[in-house]
């Protein structure tokens, strides 16, 4: 496909994400946000993102001003047009309405050759594009958090996208170093489906009391040889958007197991939505190095309980 041009609306956690990923490859990139300032916020976390590697030696600082130098940003949509970028990518938050519409307004301004691109892990592709004239160009690529550094993305198929649209977006993501799984359109698609009742799992287990929330993350680790523990893979992903997740899926498919823990709910409302604020489950240092617990190194797991009552 070799594609030049990205447009990316929402620059968040995960839109910023993608965009250091695509830009990394060489690809010029231009996020679009609803104000400057979300756009300086957006820009000054990819930094921050860079800075974490440059510190532990897994990029440079040339490599550094290489990728900025080809994010360039926006608050206005019909820059995306002017600019004739080749795929938009929508990465704003997991709601179906705010997502129905950003692309109305993508679809006003974008051709029929357009690459139309949802970042989502939930929500239907068929449902989003319903009410679109290019609905043929739209198609579902769920990246996994964090973006840049996990290889793999989910391609979903709407029922009105079409084949070449498919190819395209398995072309684009193999362009950005992405392996491509294609899903078949259902609640939850394959890794949230999967991930969604174990996080969930150990949400109960941490608010029952049974454990730590460390010592839950590291008998996870440990037991399972897995890679990162569920809380801090719950905090990675954000709390918020784990609960939209899950809602989403147990709206779909009212099976008991996608129900949300009531700690999950309790944490998003008090504003502990993982990371990317500080603190979750852990709270975190300004450079994201997880610091402690959000409820105290106890060992005594009825401590642990008392605690988040």
């Amino acid at each position: 496909m070799a594609v030049k041009r990205v447009g990316l609306l929402g620059a968040g956690t995960m839109g910023g994400d993608i965009a250091q990923t695509v830009a990394a490859t060489g690809i010029e990139v231009y996020i679009v946000e609803v104000s400057e300032q979300a756009v300086q916020e957006a820009i000054k976390a990819i930094e921050q993102n860079i800075d974490a590697e440059i510190a532990k030696w897994g990029m440079t600082e040339s490599e550094k001003r290489a990728i900025l130098s080809r994010i360039i940003p926006s608050t206005d949509i019909e820059d995306l047009k002017k600019k004739r970028v080749e795929v938009i990518i929508e990465a704003v938050p997991e709601d179906l309405q705010s997502k129905k519409e950003v692309f109305s307004q993508i679809d006003a301004i974008c051709d029929k050759d357009t690459l139309l691109i949802s970042n989502t892990a939930t929500l239907s592709i068929t449902e989003i594009a319903a009410d679109l004239v290019h609905k043929d160009k739209l198609i579902g690529m769920h990246f996994l958090n964090p973006a840049p550094k996990v290889p793999l993305v989910e391609i979903v198929r709407g029922l009105a996208t079409s084949d070449e649209t498919c190819a395209q977006a398995r072309e684009f993501a193999e362009e950005i170093g992405k392996t491509p799984v294609e899903v078949f359109e259902y609640p939850g698609y394959i890794t949230a489906r999967v991930i969604v009742p174990l996080l969930n799992e150990a949400m109960y287990v941490l608010m029952e009391g049974i454990a730590s929330a460390e010592d839950i993350d590291t008998a996870m680790q440990l037991g399972f040889n897995l890679g990162i523990g569920p809380l801090t893979l719950i905090d990675q992903i954000g709390l918020d958007e784990l609960l939209r997740w899950m809602e989403s899926i147990h709206d779909e498919l009212g099976e008991l197991k996608y129900r949300p823990c009531p700690l999950l709910r309790k944490l998003v409302r008090a504003g502990y939505l993982g990371k990317k604020v500080g603190r979750g489950i852990f709270q975190y240092d300004e450079a994201g190095n997880k610091i402690g617990s959000s409820f105290g190194s106890i060992s005594n797991p009825l401590e642990v309980k008392r605690k988040i009552y």
